[in-house]
Parts: C-alpha cells; sequence; structure tokens
C-alpha cells in the first residue's frame, strides 16, 4: 500500500467488484446520500478498527452510525462493500495529496527526479499518519477474501508509476528492483507510522525515510 502517484487513477479501482447493494431512493437527494453514506463509513471504521474485519457485526455498525441495516445494503451491500469504499477512499485521497505535492514542486521549477520522488514519498507518508487509523486497518492482514490480491496488484501499479516519476528503464530488470526496493521502504514506513505514539515520533520516522530514499534512488555508477 504504498506508492508515489502523479495523478488520480483508476487502474485498480477498475478492479474493484461491483457493489452488491445498488445506491436507493435516498442517493437521488445528494446532500442526505452523502450523509447517510459518512455515517456509515464512519462507523465501519470505528467497528472494524476495534473489533477486526472479520469480527465486525453489521448490526453493530448500523447502530453506531443511526443508520438502519436496509439501508447499509442498499448502500455498500455489506461488510465487504464498506471496506472496499474505506479503501478507495484513503487510495483517492492519497492520490490527491501526492498529486498536489508534485505540481507544486513542479511549479517552483524543481525538476529533478530524485526531490520529486522523495517530495511525493514524504507528502505521501504525512497522509497516513495523518488517516492512520484507516492506514493501519488497510495493511492488516484480516480484510475481505481477495482483497490482498487487489492490494499488490495496487502495488504494482505504484512501482510502475514510480519508474516513470525517477525516469528509471523499466526494461532493464535493476532498475525495476530498485524501484521495487523503493516502494517498499515507503510501505514498511507506513506500516510503522501506524504505532507511532505521537506526531514528534511520526515526523522523526517520516525524516529518516526520505534520507534512507534519497540515498537509494541514486543512480548507480
Amino acid at each position: 500500500m504504498s506508492g508515489i502517484v502523479e495523478s488520480a487513477g483508476t487502474e485498480a479501482a477498475r478492479q474493484l467488484p461491483e457493489r452488491q447493494g445498488k445506491p436507493g431512493p435516498s442517493e437521488g437527494h445528494g446532500g442526505q446520500g452523502r450523509t447517510v453514506r459518512r455515517a456509515l463509513l464512519d462507523a465501519a471504521l470505528e467497528v472494524f478498527t476495534e473489533r477486526g474485519y472479520t469480527d465486525a457485526g453489521l448490526s453493530e455498525i448500523a447502530a453506531r452510525s443511526g443508520i438502519p441495516v436496509g439501508t447499509l445494503f442498499q448502500h455498500y451491500g455489506g461488510k465487504r462493500g464498506l471496506y472496499l469504499a474505506l479503501w478507495e477512499e484513503f487510495r483517492e485521497e492519497q492520490e490527491r495529496r501526492t498529486a498536489a505535492t508534485l505540481a507544486a514542486e513542479r511549479g517552483r521549477g524543481v525538476d529533478d527526479p530524485v526531490a520529486l520522488f522523495v517530495a511525493g514519498a514524504k507528502a505521501y507518508l504525512e497522509g497516513v499518519w495523518d488517516n492512520r487509523r484507516l492506514g493501519a486497518l488497510l495493511v492488516d492482514d484480516d480484510a475481505p477474501a481477495g482483497f490482498d490480491a487487489l492490494r499488490r496488484q495496487w502495488d504494482r501499479a505504484w512501482v510502475r508509476r514510480n519508474a516513470r516519476l525517477l525516469k528509471v528503464d523499466e526494461r532493464r530488470r535493476a532498475g525495476r528492483v530498485r524501484v521495487s526496493v523503493l516502494t517498499t521502504v515507503i510501505g514498511g514506513a507506513a506500516r510503522e507510522l501506524g504505532d507511532c505514539g505521537d506526531a514528534r515520533e511520526a515526523r522523526e520516522i517520516v525524516d529518516e525515510v526520505c534520507g534512507i530514499l534519497i540515498h537509494l534512488s541514486a543512480p548507480p555508477g
């Protein structure tokens, strides 16, 4: 679950299974539908975080959200749909954050691939810390059936994007391996951020990882 994204892509999102539940009548009332979905997702995150995905109950999610179970099914089709919606929300927010950072850096005249890569990595990791409850949930092994394969597919897409950002020749095995290692370093740091006790410790980890990335990103030779 790591990587630097240059634009809000939908490569892996297109692989999401179609939601089992179709939006109901409340979907037509834009503001009301958004409020209902927000309440359901917030409640789902609380329950998933406290109990894990497997032990989370739809009745408890519905009770905490104040939304009937039938409406939950109407919007998300069940527990799997809620989890995937949380994942998609996290992914899209991270894409927006990193894309905005890269655009700002380029606007300042930065064109060095390593500098851009590290700036994107920092923005990504700061986003992980800001959304640490959701980030920690999504790297946990307790997830819907098939999610791990979807996550691996998305990671591979991130590696390809990072290769383009770093201007690495993907036809060369050494280049692919280097970018894969860099992406794995970011993913490991994202997991560590979920266990941080405070913002100071999180900043230390982000700064340390950025230093490692600068060192590892230097072209060989």
